[in-house]
């Protein structure tokens, strides 16, 4: 049941700036979750879907809905099970781990205490359900992050802070051929300002300032006018995320004439291994009590929900979803024997957390 469970999540596309599909989504979601459960969920906003369960939650799960592929996914890469191994857009991020919050609560006799909420705009950045999230996990006793597991089942431990600036250059226009030196360009200017924000990348921190898309000008012979580059950063530490953000909103312009004008800033704090070790360790001693292999640690780079839960102060452990590979990308898939045992292994964290043991 759970993988045909898993199935019907994933045959419902959801990519997640199409609204539309997202409002479908979300609406199946909570009818298996209905099903599954025996309550009705809250549907917030037409995208985000929550149960709670008793007056004060100790325990919140949390995941995602929404996903990075487009209508029509399911053409080109069909849900099927083959070799024991399911696919399909979306299945191992992370639909499975939605379908896997569901069967690992319909295991419990008592659901008292106990806060669910699935979002609509995670690869997005979350920006409609950040505060919803951070005030749902606040006074809980443990977040638990049904995000897909790293290699070999690992759960993810750390996660890097992440923050998102985009860098407006305005210049000058000008004929390129008849008066350059009358223009203000633009794009040296960006040219300047790309080298200076990848200076503040730290490789001994773990801090990388990546700049990315660019785009400037108009037309072959103009002196270019305007342009703008988006900066992606990573950071393991909320020191490092503010040294960084200090530099990029003080940068200044390189030409005479030109501006510079930064806009964004953080988005997701940090997760350190220090709000996730305490959970870390219970889940191990739970999977050698059940005879099941513990699982491994790891830190990454990717930022998800818990980055938010972690944020506020709540204990958080992530990555505790499918096991497989590929998110994002053509082989994206789960292994299927794993999920009861994952599965299992989620009822026992949720059960010892909830009755506060």
């Amino acid at each position: 049941m759970l993988v045909a469970d898993i199935e019907r999540l994933v045959r419902c596309e959801s990519p997640s700036a199409d609204l539309a599909a997202v409002a479908r989504s979300a609406a199946v979601v909570a009818g298996l979750g209905a099903e599954r459960l025996g309550a009705e969920a809250e549907i917030i906003a037409d995208k985000h879907v929550r149960w709670r369960f008793g007056a004060r939650p100790r325990v919140l799960l949390l995941g995602h809905h929404d996903t990075v592929w487009p209508i029509g996914s399911l053409e080109t890469h069909p849900v099927a099970v083959r070799d024991g191994v399911l696919t399909g857009p979306g299945c191992f991020d992370m639909k499975a781990g939605v379908a896997m919050i569901f069967h690992a609560l319909a295991a419990l006799d008592d659901l008292d205490g106990i806060s669910v909420l699935i979002t609509g705009d995670e690869e997005l950045g979350s920006p409609s359900s950040r505060e919803l999230i951070e005030d749902e996990a606040r006074g809980c006793a443990a977040a638990l992050v049904l995000e897909a597991s790293g290699p070999g089942g690992a759960l993810k431990t750390a996660r890097k802070g992440v923050s998102r600036y985009d860098v407006l250059v305005r210049g000058r226009a000008a004929h390129a051929g008849l008066e350059p030196e009358r223009g203000v360009n633009a794009t040296i200017e960006a040219a300047h300002q790309v080298q200076a924000v990848a200076a503040l990348g730290d490789a001994a921190r773990g801090t990388t300032v990546t700049p990315t898309r660019l785009e400037s000008g108009t037309t072959v012979n103009t002196v270019p006018a305007a342009g703008h580059f988006e900066v992606d950063v990573r950071v393991w530490d909320a020191a490092e995320q503010d040294r960084v953000d200090r530099a990029m909103t003080a940068l200044q312009p390189h030409l005479p004439g030109a501006e510079v004008t930064v806009e964004g800033g953080p988005n997701r704090p940090p997760l350190s291994r220090a709000v996730s070790k305490d959970l870390y360790e219970r889940a191990c001693r739970i999977a050698e009590r059940l005879g099941l292999t513990p699982p491994g640690e790891l830190a990454v780079g990717g930022a998800s929900d818990g980055n938010f839960t972690a944020g506020v102060g709540t204990p958080t452990l992530d990555g505790l979803g499918a096991v497989g590979g590929g998110a994002h990308a053509d082989d994206e898939h789960v292994i299927v024997a794993e999920l009861p045992r994952r599965t299992q292994l989620l009822t026992a964290l949720i059960s010892e957390l909830r009755a506060g043991t």
